[in-house]
């Protein structure tokens, strides 16, 4: 056989190698690692997002309270404190597979969402807030983003749920081994039911008071 056609039937069975392990990992789940993965990047990227829209907002929200001379300094300071904590607890895309990160991060945000749902539950006791219409306007756009948090959240854990069923089933989780995609973690609570619903926040008002 000449060196020509020996060069050609080298370059057929190589391409046939490699149609032979592309049509392997796909059917041992790969391109679907490859893809979930991208999905839960991508959605908990959305979750920071709605995260740091919400803190953005507390500012604003601190200072139209500190206009209310007589308001509960404790409670103030509970909120700009837990704010500072949640922004310092920091979750990259990169970091997803580490569930200590992930549990300081959440609980950070609980400590958050719990101060704030103090400080606007006290603040229906202040006539001149439930007045102020920057005050109100702040409660509207809080109540929207908790409600973005929410949904982004959930389709976080939706999406985790799904990349985790590959990863722990066979033959996609011999892929997930060989390759490193290991089960992420998500989030947990002690209550389960409070991952489905924001902070108990009363921002309807109660101006019958």
């Amino acid at each position: 056989m000449s060196a020509h056609a020996t060069h050609r039937l080298s370059r057929r069975l190589t391409l046939a190698l490699l149609f032979a392990a592309t049509l392997t990992l796909s059917g041992c789940g790969y391109n679907d690692f490859q893809r979930l993965d991208e999905q839960t990047r991508s959605a908990w990227s959305e979750v920071l997002n709605q995260y740091q829209r919400r803190a953005d907002l507390i500012p604003n929200l601190v200072e139209t309270v500190k206009g209310e001379a007589a308001f509960e300094q404790d409670t103030l300071t509970r909120v700009i404190e837990a704010r500072a904590r949640a922004t310092s607890v920091q979750v990259t895309p990169e970091m997803l597979d580490d569930p200590q990160a992930m549990a300081r991060f959440q609980q950070a945000q609980g400590q958050l969402g719990s101060a704030l749902s103090r400080l606007l539950v006290v603040a229906e006791n202040y006539p001149a807030l439930r007045a102020n219409q920057g005050f109100q306007d702040l409660r509207v756009q809080l109540e929207g983003t908790e409600n973005r948090v929410t949904v982004a959240r959930n389709r976080y854990i939706e999406t985790v749920q799904q990349y985790n069923v590959l990863a722990r089933s066979f033959p996609s989780n011999l892929t997930g081994m060989v390759f490193g995609y290991k089960p992420k973690p998500g989030f947990t609570v002690v209550d389960e039911a409070a991952i489905s619903s924001p902070p108990k926040v009363d921002f309807g008002g109660q101006g019958g008071r």
